[in-house]
């Protein structure tokens, strides 16, 4: 679980009432999707044939567009966590973060879970000795495809919550 016990209402949508505008989440969402499908390769590398987790992103975007609901995504996005579970490391950390941005795309805080799972992914597959180097090369690359508006919020949320992502969110 990586919710702080208490919660940013900047991070939670006005649906639920917090602040974050509908179309804010949408982007969070896309945002973690984004994050999934840059590490996605280091699963298929080792298990061609399985879509589970590439079916998942596509969910996530999907009902981020409002096309699919979210008991459909979820559902998608926990086969993908099914593909992870056998796994260890690269593979299972890619295939984690696929199903993280699916699974629990309609609470806008869990983004940074896929994120994180992604960057944990990159750390995994990097030689020996230059795992913290690859990480923060990915972290920084998902920071930059943060839409620009949010930056600012994602990164303070970064920072508040690094220590239960792991502190993959370090500098």
């Amino acid at each position: 679980m990586i919710l702080p016990a208490v919660r940013d209402v900047r991070l939670v949508s006005v649906r639920r009432g917090g602040t974050l505008t509908e179309i804010d989440h949408q982007l969070l969402a896309l945002w973690a999707a984004t994050c999934a499908e840059h590490v996605l390769a280091l699963f298929e590398e080792s298990n061609r044939g399985d879509s589970r987790p590439r079916d998942a992103i596509e969910a996530a975007r999907a009902w981020a567009r409002g096309e699919a609901p979210m008991m459909v995504t979820r559902a998608i996005g926990g086969h993908a966590m099914g593909a992870a579970r056998p796994l260890r490391g690269t593979a299972r950390f890619a295939a984690y973060s696929a199903g993280q941005a699916a699974c629990v795309a309609h609470v806008p805080e869990h983004d940074l879970g896929a994120a994180a799972y992604a960057i944990k992914a990159v750390g995994a597959a990097a030689p020996r000795g230059r795992e913290r180097e690859a990480a923060r090369a990915e972290r920084d690359w998902q920071r930059r495809q943060i839409p620009e508006h949010l930056r600012a919020l994602v990164l303070e949320d970064q920072v508040r919550r690094n220590s239960i992502c792991w502190s993959v969110f370090d500098d």
